[in-house]
């Protein structure tokens, strides 16, 4: 179970100033990161320790990252965002 607590974390940790970023990781943390195995909870907290300047390059799918987990994490977070409505 997540506590509030570490929600709140979650989301200051997610909000990076960068909008791009800010669009793809504030929704996931808020809604699908309380639904994650514990497996992949951790492999979200990893992906947040990384610097800004490699999200917005992973994200952007100009590179992809060398670590395993933390490119399944990426996909992710793509794929939730591709499934979305677009908004008008």
């Amino acid at each position: 179970m997540t506590t509030q607590e570490e929600m709140n974390r979650l989301f200051w940790h997610s909000r990076r100033g960068m909008l791009e970023l800010d669009i793809l990781l504030v929704p996931f943390a808020r809604e699908v990161y309380p639904t994650l195995s514990e497996e992949d909870r951790q492999r979200y907290v990893r992906l947040l320790e990384c610097e800004d300047a490699d999200l917005f390059a992973w994200f952007m799918e100009q590179e992809a990252p060398k670590d395993t987990d933390i490119a399944y994490m990426v996909r992710m977070i793509l794929d939730r965002a591709r499934s979305l409505p677009a908004v008008h």
